[in-house]
């Protein structure tokens, strides 16, 4: 914003008096800059304020209710959680879709529809955000009036209605959308969500100190449980239901999983992942080559299709055609939608994401991670380069074909490795689930 402001000045005003102007602000930065934390923490003062009361009103009530804000289905990390609550006598738990409004109406209302059917089928307590009978967005504050409240995504993909914004007075909290293992601690850390949410669980204590460096409340609200979003792939006694995702009883075939990330821009930039636009003919190729040894699964990022449906070169029509390619060959599917159960019956990965590196992991399967060049692999925290080293890695074509043959023929020299990483750092603490953890510091609260 203010960027825009000096280049509408410099266009406007004569050169002596901008310069002036950039003297003058140059002076003032210091004391703008601290009028602005100031105002942060009268702030952040009148919601710690407003969370007291909410507090205590919670306790008195017998009943509580719990609403889940989800904007996508494929960043849902409270399955555990969820489960918990309803079959705690004090806990009403309900998910509410939100409006996904970065992409225009037609992707908003596809997506919306999409995670709401699939939580409708697993008997979730579920409701749209959009009311279609009225034609009118739900108002979660004065319809719902919930006394505790989950975000699902700390960004501002949503209207504003199902922001933090929103919220202020109520108990508010949030699980991070993936396993945080990037460089990015402003935006991990320090947004509007992380300094004014109630609680945040972190996945483990480097998470945390990162947040008392970098937040602006020095990570106050911040709580160790471990990752509730790979609780299911540490469960002993997962349903096997390999040919219900695969559909194959071929048991003696490979079954790999592709899942291309969405920052598929032009620019080389350190947090651009994606090999898709370079690598969208081959694995199709791949899969005709192997066809008697190999399924692949095409599973993309839930943006890759609207940014694919936005790009220059690709478009709706040649994207959806894509997509229809994937459902088309014998040994070929598209997954959309939730992947723990397809991680799980899987035999390996080959994937460009960053959320993927921590979750596939557990599985203790190989996988590959694609490099699209090499300023990726240092933009990641100390904690992402032990998980980066634990992977396989592709530089090209062939470093593919590599992984491929040596999954089919069940060479895997990271095996090991990787047991060390996941009991180090990736399996929660006290002896309990990420998501029994968070319950506990939950009952804890209202019980107080």
């Amino acid at each position: 914003m203010i960027g825009k402001i000096v280049n509408i000045l410099k266009s406007i005003l004569p050169e002596f008096l901008y310069n002036g102007l950039k003297v003058i602000y140059k002076g003032l930065k210091p004391i703008l800059k601290s009028l602005h934390t100031f105002y942060f923490i009268i702030k952040l003062i009148k919601v710690q304020a407003n969370h007291k009361k909410a507090l205590e009103i919670v306790r008195k009530k017998g009943k509580i209710k719990v609403i889940f804000l989800l904007i996508q289905e494929s960043v849902w990390k409270y399955e555990g959680v969820y489960g918990l609550m309803r079959q705690h006598e004090r806990f009403e738990p309900i998910v509410v879709v939100c409006p996904y409004i970065s992409y225009g109406t037609k992707v908003m209302i596809t997506t919306m529809n999409q995670a709401y059917n699939a939580f409708k089928a697993k008997g979730y307590d579920v409701i749209k955000s959009f009311n279609e009978i009225t034609g009118e967005w739900i108002d979660v504050k004065k319809e719902l009036k919930p006394d505790l409240l989950f975000f699902t995504n700390p960004y501002f993909l949503t209207s504003k209605n199902y922001t933090i914004l929103n919220f202020k007075k109520c108990l508010t909290f949030y699980v991070p959308y993936g396993f945080m293992i990037t460089n990015r601690p402003k935006m991990q850390y320090n947004q509007l969500l992380h300094n004014l949410v109630y609680m945040i669980f972190h996945e483990t204590t480097f998470q945390q100190i990162q947040a008392q460096k970098y937040s602006q409340n020095k990570g106050k609200n911040s709580v160790v449980t471990g990752y509730p979003g790979l609780d299911l792939f540490f469960e002993k006694n997962i349903k096997d239901s390999s040919n219900d995702i695969w559909k194959t009883k071929n048991k003696s075939m490979k079954k790999i999983i592709w899942a291309p990330h969405h920052t598929i821009e032009k620019d080389n930039g350190l947090f651009n992942y994606s090999n898709f636009l370079h690598y969208y003919s081959f694995f199709l190729d791949i899969a005709d080559k192997y066809k008697d040894n190999l399924i692949i699964s095409f599973k993309p990022h839930p943006i890759l299709k609207a940014k694919l449906y936005k790009h220059p070169e690709w478009g709706v029509e040649r994207t959806n055609n894509y997509y229809n390619e994937w459902k088309k060959r014998a040994n070929c599917r598209l997954h959309e939608g939730d992947y723990v159960e397809l991680f799980i019956s899987s035999d390996a990965m080959i994937h460009d994401s960053g959320s993927f590196l921590v979750e596939y992991i557990c599985t203790n399967k190989p996988s590959l991670y694609m490099v699209r060049h090499q300023s990726v692999l240092t933009g990641f925290s100390d904690l992402g380069n032990e998980i980066i080293d634990c992977h396989y890695k592709s530089f090209s074509q062939k470093d593919v074909r590599k992984f491929i043959e040596d999954v089919i023929n069940g060479d895997d020299f990271l095996k090991m490795k990787r047991e060390i990483l996941i009991s180090k750092y990736l399996k929660p603490p006290f002896g309990k689930s990420a998501s029994e953890n968070i319950m506990d510091v939950l009952i804890n609260l209202i019980s107080e």
